[in-house]
This record gives C-alpha cells, structure tokens and sequence, in this order.
C-alpha cells in the first residue's frame, strides 16, 4: 500500500514542500520576533520616537506595556502565529503595533 500511496499523493508533493518551507519561514520569524535582543531595540526605537515627539505619551505606554510584557513572557508561554502564513492583523500579534509605521510623514 505504500507504493500506491506514494504514487497517489505524489501531485501534492510541491504543496507539502511548500507548506514546509512556509512553517520553517514563520517559525524563524517567530524567534526574531520574540528574541530578547530585538524586543530590546524595539523598546530603544519606541523610546526614541517619544522623545522625538512621534508618538504620544497614551500609544508610548501601551506599547511600551506589551513590549515589556513580552519580554517577561516564557518561551511556553508566547501566543501562536495569529494566521498561518504571516498576517500580523491579530491585536495581540507583536508586529501589528509597530511604532509610527501607520503615520503619514
């Protein structure tokens, strides 16, 4: 039955590699997401839009809140990708609340 199988399912052997590559893609995107390092700089890039007068003090502390709150957050703990191949419509997805993206010069 195996062989018969293999040969069944082998017209959807492009999309299983693709969906492979696009689950390792998301899982790299979750670690820098998520990694210390970058949610640090994040926090020195919210900092200096405050001071730079690009945000106001109300999105400063929210979003200074959940970056903190991220930060103390265990591995275990994080949320799961809001959409399955990218996405970051989902309130509590870490990108959605990028500082001064959604602003016009």
């Amino acid at each position: 039955m195996g062989l018969l199988s293999g040969v069944l399912l082998l017209p959807l052997m492009p999309v299983r590699g693709v969906e492979w590559v696009a689950d390792r893609l998301l899982e790299a995107a979750e670690r820098e997401v998520y990694d210390p390092g970058t949610l640090r700089a994040r926090l020195g890039e919210l900092n200096r839009a405050y001071e730079a007068g690009e945000i106001g003090e109300e999105e400063f502390e929210r979003a200074e809140e959940h970056i903190l709150d991220l930060l103390e957050q265990p591995a275990t703990d994080r949320p799961a990708a809001p959409a399955r191949l990218g996405g970051t419509d989902h309130p509590d997805h870490p990108m959605s609340q990028e500082v001064g993206h959604d602003r016009q010069p």
